[in-house]
C-alpha cells in the first residue's frame, strides 16, 4: 500500500469534512444572530402574555394602572418585533416595517350603529362601543364592569357592541354568531353575558346549552343560526373593517361618543361620563 498517498487522500478528505462544517456553524451563526433577537421577543410577549392570563384568571389583578402598564408593555414588544428585520427571509435583504404613526387620543372616529343592538336607552347622550372578542379574557374582565357603568347612567349611557375576533381564538367567530342569532329573539345582550361567562369552554353543544339557560326557543334559535350564517358573516366582517378604519389594534377597545377611551374601571369610566354630561 502507498501510504503516502493514503495519507494524503485522508488530509484532504479531513480538510474538506472540516471546511463544510465550518460553512455549516458560519450559516447557522448568521441565522441564529438574525432571528434571535425576533425569537427572544417572542419569548417575552408569550410570557408576559401566560403571566397576565394567569393574574387574570386568579383575580390578582385589581389596579387598573397596573394593568394598563402590563398591556401597554406587551403592545410595545408586539411593535418592537415587528420593525425588526424579517429574519425568516432566508437571506434576502431585510426589510424593516414602518413605525406605525403615534395615536391621536382625542380623534373622534365616525361609528355608526348600523346594525348593531344598542342596549341601554337608544336617545342617551353618551354612546359606549366596545369592539370585543367573547373568547378574549380582557373582554370578559371588562364587559361586566362597563354593565355596571350603565346600570349607574341609565337615562344617559348606552352600549354597543362591533365583534371583532382575533384569529387565534377558534370560538370567537362562533360565540359572535350565537349571539346574533340569539339577538334575532330579543337576547342578544343576555346571550353575550352568558358567553362570557362561559368563555373557556364555548363550544356548539355549549351556544345550545345557554340559549335554554337565557330562554331563547332553542329550536328557533339553532334554526337560525344555521339559515341566518352568510348574514351573520356579513356583519362580523362589517364591524371588523369598521374596526380596521378607526385604528382598533386589539380587544377589547373602547369608544366613548367617538373617541378611544384608555380607561378599563367603573372610576374611570364615571369620570369620563360625568364630565361629558357636563358639557
Amino acid at each position: 500500500m502507498d501510504w503516502k498517498k493514503f495519507f494524503n487522500t485522508m488530509l484532504l478528505i479531513l480538510v474538506g469534512i472540516f471546511a463544510a462544517m465550518s460553512l455549516i456553524i458560519c450559516m447557522s451563526l448568521s441565522v441564529r444572530a438574525g432571528i434571535a433577537p425576533m425569537w427572544s421577543t417572542m419569548r417575552e410577549m408569550i410570557a408576559m402574555q401566560k403571566s397576565l392570563d394567569a393574574k387574570l384568571t386568579e383575580g390578582v389583578i385589581a389596579d387598573n394602572a397596573t394593568l394598563n402598564e402590563r398591556l401597554t408593555a406587551l403592545e410595545n414588544q408586539l411593535k418592537a418585533m415587528q420593525q425588526r428585520p424579517g429574519a425568516f427571509q432566508g437571506g434576502a435583504q431585510a426589510r424593516v416595517q414602518e413605525q406605525p404613526p403615534a395615536e391621536d387620543m382625542n380623534k373622534v372616529y365616525n361609528l355608526p350603529a348600523g346594525d348593531s343592538y344598542v342596549l341601554g336607552n337608544p336617545k342617551a347622550k353618551i354612546t359606549f362601543v366596545e369592539f370585543s372578542d367573547f373568547e378574549c379574557p380582557f373582554c370578559t374582565r371588562f364587559h361586566p364592569v362597563l354593565a355596571e357603568v350603565l346600570k349607574a347612567f341609565p337615562n344617559d349611557v348606552n352600549l354597543i357592541i362591533k365583534n371583532y375576533p382575533l384569529p387565534f381564538h377558534q370560538q370567537a367567530i362562533p360565540a359572535a354568531k350565537a349571539a346574533l342569532a340569539a339577538g334575532i329573539q330579543g337576547k342578544y345582550y343576555e346571550m353575550v353575558g352568558a358567553i362570557m361567562d362561559n368563555h373557556k369552554g364555548l363550544s356548539d353543544d355549549k351556544y345550545k346549552e345557554l340559549a335554554g339557560q337565557i330562554g331563547l326557543n332553542v329550536a328557533q334559535f339553532l334554526k337560525d343560526l344555521k339559515e341566518k350564517d352568510a348574514d351573520f358573516n356579513k356583519t362580523i366582517k362589517a364591524d371588523m373593517e369598521l374596526g380596521q378604519k378607526s385604528d382598533v389594534r386589539g380587544t377589547p377597545t373602547y369608544f366613548i361618543n367617538g373617541k378611544k377611551s384608555q380607561a378599563r374601571d367603573m372610576a374611570g369610566w364615571k369620570a369620563e361620563v360625568e364630565a361629558l354630561l357636563k358639557k
